[in-house]
């Protein structure tokens, strides 16, 4: 299974950090705060930055976070990114499950596509939803 590490402190070549972020770029705090170190771009709410990528998940004036809707758009750049650049390894963090204040069960299923993608890592608690919801979907087939 491709895990993402629980506490990422170094990034091997070719591995790009994937984290939450707002929607004015502001990567004042959590792992938006750790990707600045890697080369996210203060002001920059959404793509690649250096060697992390940015998915908005709380709105421009960080009170709240976005709809769900939102997030699965900016999740879907994420996934058609990773697609077309192989050569990297992209580690996801639990996005919009910090400060953002969604759970996991909702965000997890955004990722499915990802389970394809040979270079893309999730978190275990995606992971564990993913697999679940996997099974449920193959049971209704």
């Amino acid at each position: 299974m491709r895990i993402t590490p629980n506490n990422i402190t170094e990034l091997k070549p070719q591995e790009i950090f994937i984290f939450g972020s707002n929607e004015s770029g502001r990567h004042g705090r959590g792992a938006a705060k750790t990707a600045l170190k890697w080369g996210a771009i203060y002001g920059k709410a959404v793509g690649l930055q250096g060697r992390t990528y940015a998915i908005p998940t709380v709105n421009a004036s960080v009170t709240n976070k976005i709809s769900i809707t939102k997030v699965k758009y900016y999740v879907n750049q994420f996934t058609e990114f990773a697609k077309k650049n192989p050569e990297f390894t992209f580690l996801v963090t639990e996005i919009g499950c910090g400060l953002a204040g969604f759970n996991h069960k909702e965000i997890a299923p955004l990722f499915l596509d990802c389970l394809e993608l040979e270079n893309v890592y999730l978190p275990k608690k995606f992971l564990t939803i993913l697999e679940h919801y996997k099974s449920k979907e193959n049971k209704n087939d």
